[in-house]
């Protein structure tokens, strides 16, 4: 795997951590119950941006450590995941000396 997709791989986990992590704990202006008028009751009022960034960036290392280690150690290749073999044979030496 390439430095470029080494870095793919770790922006695309970033963000979908980050869509998962983003409404843990969010307090909105209806809970605390001082809605601005013209906006939203749903509207996050406390929502730790920061915080949550970093909780993302902790748990995307952990994650694209193990996915990447996987894809370097070939533990699971795109051979794997041809289920109905409709993917080119791969090229070995069958051993017939031809």
């Amino acid at each position: 795997m390439g430095i470029t997709s080494a870095l793919v791989l770790f922006a695309v986990i970033w963000a979908m951590t980050f869509l998962v992590v983003l409404p843990i704990r969010v307090q909105t202006q209806g809970d605390l119950g001082e809605v601005v008028p013209g906006t939203h009751a749903g509207a996050p009022e406390v929502h730790n941006l920061r915080k949550k960034a970093w909780i993302t960036t902790a748990v995307s290392l952990v994650l694209w450590a193990i996915i990447a280690s996987i894809i370097v150690f070939e533990v699971i290749t795109v051979r794997d995941l041809d289920w109905f073999n409709r993917g080119a044979p791969s090229v070995e030496s069958s051993g017939t000396g031809g």
